[in-house]
């Protein structure tokens, strides 16, 4: 089969855009081409486009008619009003996640400690809503940018659900680490909430979508969330949290340590945890308790490659793995750390729904739900763990 070609273009500067841009480079099944980058930030913009040879476009509306598909690798905030300006245009929507959310009233004084949490749950079903309205008028679609679902271990534990017709029981899913590197992560009215959202909603979505195949695989119809039970703390904004300078201490309004308890439709469970209070770099892991099996899916750290480093020095210039503030002593540096947590194949994945109307795994039906999901478990969490009742799409 001859490829196509598609016309891509990214939509932010930062972080998230560079990773989407090398990702770019890996893709295979289509030919990409990368038409230009625009950010609010112009500075920002021409550095990343002269960096990489591309142009670095005006405006929003300039990128979006030159392309096929946009990435929208802005902040949350931004998300809503991008994607839904490229579907009007019928053009693909690649989201980073999470997809959307409340980002509070518009006041400089708006504080994410004080509001009442129904109101973020409200407001993010409103824009889940107009998404999924925007999204089915167009030709182009949402592709959700959760790279959890395209991380190998994910994909194998996909495997064994669909060929052995597995029931799963309880899943216990983790993301954590030392803390965002994003300035305005502090802030609940740039980042719609804390490490619930911020971390919690990958390893939640990854439980999501397993149990979205085990009802697929087995009856036709997904297995979907039904209730959430939820505590958030915010540990390093205690009075007498001591400061060692390993862990980011600076938030202003949200959350730095989560837990979801959600229940499945069919009585099943999972614990979902986030934290930006760990040490010892990311760790990104979940577990599978099956009917006639059980599955540790680590997508980070791994134990792909084990090195002892006796001196910090020798590894100056050496990547070992993210956020591990040494690199002196025991290691486990990672060979290819984006394949492991499943960027590249989920890019590839893509291009191929865009070019050749491939499944899309990662669609916003699953975005919307785990969306819906943490803004409910928020309400659970101002109700000291009430259940609350979640809703899907």
């Amino acid at each position: 089969m001859e490829k196509k070609t598609v016309s891509t273009g990214i939509i932010g500067a930062g972080f998230a855009a560079t990773f989407h841009f090398e990702c770019l480079k890996k893709v295979h099944g289509t030919n990409v081409e990368v038409e230009g980058v625009f950010s609010t930030d112009t500075e920002q913009a021409a550095e990343y486009a002269k960096k990489r040879g591309i142009r670095a476009c005006e405006s929003l509306e300039e990128l979006i008619d030159k392309v096929d598909v946009i990435h929208v690798c802005t902040p949350p905030v931004a998300h809503e009003p991008i994607a839904v300006a490229a579907l009007e245009q019928d053009k693909f929507a690649i989201v980073e996640k999470p997809l959307t959310g409340y980002f509070g009233d518009g006041s400089d004084d708006f504080n994410g400690d004080t509001f009442a949490k129904a109101d973020a749950l409200e407001h993010s079903l409103a824009s889940i809503e107009r998404m999924l309205a925007a999204e089915k008028k167009s030709r182009g679609r949402i592709l959700y940018a959760e790279n959890w679902v395209y991380a190998p271990s994910i994909q194998k534990e996909r495997e064994i659900i669909e060929k052995t017709g597995s029931q799963i029981l309880w899943i216990h899913g983790e993301e954590a680490h030392s803390g965002s590197h994003a300035a305005t992560y502090a802030y609940w009215k740039f980042s719609g909430g804390g490490v619930m959202i911020g971390k919690g909603c990958h390893p939640l979505t990854a439980a999501l979508y397993l149990k979205r195949i085990e009802g697929l695989a087995r009856d036709g119809k997904p297995i979907r969330p039904k209730a959430v039970s939820a505590r958030t703390h915010a540990i390093t904004r205690l009075e007498n949290f001591k400061d060692e300078g390993h862990i980011r201490c600076d938030y202003h309004d949200i959350d730095d340590f989560s837990v979801m308890h959600v229940v499945f439709e069919d009585g099943t469970i999972a614990d979902i945890f986030a934290s930006d209070i760990i040490l010892g770099g990311v760790h990104n892991r979940l577990e599978v308790a099956a009917n006639n099996h059980r599955s540790i899916c680590n997508i980070n750290p791994n134990t792909a490659m084990q090195t002892y480093n006796p001196v910090e020095a020798n590894f100056k210039d050496i990547y070992v793995v993210e956020k591990t503030g040494t690199k002196q002593g025991w290691s486990s540096p990672s060979p290819d750390e984006d394949w492991f947590t499943g960027y590249p194949q989920e890019t590839e994945a893509f291009y191929r729904t865009i070019a050749y109307g491939e499944p899309l795994e990662s669609n916003s039906l699953l975005a919307a739900e785990a969306i819906s999901t943490i803004y409910s478990a928020y309400v659970s969490a101002e109700k000291a763990g009430a259940e609350v009742a979640v809703k899907t799409f």
